[in-house]
């Protein structure tokens, strides 16, 4: 008996080291090779709906089929992370200015939630609840967890759906929405679908740091971060030559390569109806040419004992200047635009500080060390 106990308790052991199952422990993902467990619980007739894999990554499981003339059945199935799941409808494949479902269930075992949503940005603040234009069948949108496993199931009132892509999304594992605003997803993916034929391409995606962020990462790290310091290399550092000039084109040459990423991936957003983008756009549109202008100055450098060396330093100065200001400036609205959390915009605005800061000082210094020459 002794030794029967001890070999289940290592079966368990083993079992939770190397997340190997056995037959104490049961968590099955769902499959379109098995019928959908928990039919008996969905408010509509499920039997006739088509199953595919929409999602492989994320084990996202999809039914959808018309049961009626004018309705159109869904229920989609993931693993319970402990977090929301949600299926958005677009035309294009971009979450913004469209509309989602997500549920989730409550903590502590509580009910089920299923809210619509209209995706109005990138952050939770955008994405009111109970707004959105799905045509949602009254009284048939439930939630259900069963053996580890989230089951989404709605009704659309219409006779064909008009959207082309379906977009998925999954919440931070662990992480409930509060007041049902739901916390930024940790990863979303969208895919193609046939509503005719009964197909769903598979979706394709990753995690939250999506281009939007990687605009606004590399032209904050380029033209708000590095350019500003190449500024004070220039400016404070001239004594120590040759090592400002090279610290200067240096750090101006990657700044500029960065923003100008930052820049490219901007425009391949899909950005319509976002409020304020185009003067975002354009005011980028202008820091790129006064950067072109600036690595062009670089390359028709007079020489110091030229008499155009005069107007050159005019030049490259006061258009460099124009360029930080106005990137510093469209980085806080682009923070605005994308409706970020403060957390980014006070982060920023503390690295602001530290460097005006810092160029008072050593502008000071600067002085008193001129006045003593």
């Amino acid at each position: 008996m002794k030794l029967e106990k001890n070999s289940i308790f290592f079966v368990l052991l083993v079992g939770v080291l190397f997340g190997f199952s056995s037959p104490f422990v049961s968590s099955q993902l769902d499959s379109c090779n098995s019928a959908l467990p928990v039919s008996n619980l969905i408010p509509f007739n499920t039997t006739s709906l088509t199953c595919t894999n929409a999602w492989s990554s994320q084990s996202f499981v999809l039914r959808f089929g018309q049961t009626d003339s004018n309705t159109w059945s869904f229920v989609l199935s993931a693993p319970d992370r402990g977090t929301y799941i949600a299926i958005g409808f677009s035309n294009n494949g971009n979450m913004v200015k469209n509309s989602a479902l997500a549920g989730w269930i409550s903590s502590n075992g509580g009910p089920g939630i299923v809210k619509q949503y209209y995706l109005g940005g990138y952050s939770s603040g955008s994405c009111p609840p109970d707004q959105g234009s799905l045509p949602l069948v009254a009284n048939t949108s439930v939630i259900i967890s069963q053996s580890s496993q989230l089951y989404l199931a709605f009704q659309l009132n219409t006779q064909m759906p008009q959207w082309s892509h379906l977009i998925y999304a999954v919440g931070p594992s662990g992480s409930l929405p509060s007041s049902n605003y739901l916390p930024e997803h940790s990863s979303k993916a969208s895919g193609t679908v046939d509503y005719s034929g009964g197909t769903v391409s598979g979706a394709s995606g990753g995690s939250s740091f999506d281009k939007a962020k990687w605009h606004g990462f590399l032209v904050t790290l380029g033209w708000g971060i590095l350019m500003p310091i190449g500024i004070m290399m220039a400016r404070y550092f001239k004594k120590y030559d040759p090592f400002w000039f090279y610290a200067h084109i240096s750090i101006q040459g990657i700044g500029f390569v960065l923003g100008l990423v930052g820049i490219i991936i901007g425009f391949s957003l899909d950005d319509d109806g976002v409020n304020n983008v185009d003067i975002h756009k354009a005011i980028g549109i202008i820091i790129l040419v006064f950067g072109a202008l600036q690595v062009k100055a670089f390359f028709i450098r007079p020489v110091k004992t030229s008499k155009l060396r005069r107007y050159w330093n005019w030049y490259h100065h006061n258009i460099g200047r124009a360029a930080v200001i106005l990137g510093i400036a469209n980085i806080f609205l682009g923070l605005n635009i994308a409706d970020e959390s403060t957390g980014w915009t006070v982060g920023y605005g503390i690295f602001l500080a530290v460097w005006g800061l810092s160029c008072i000082f050593l502008e000071v210094k600067l002085w008193m060390s001129n006045r003593d020459d």
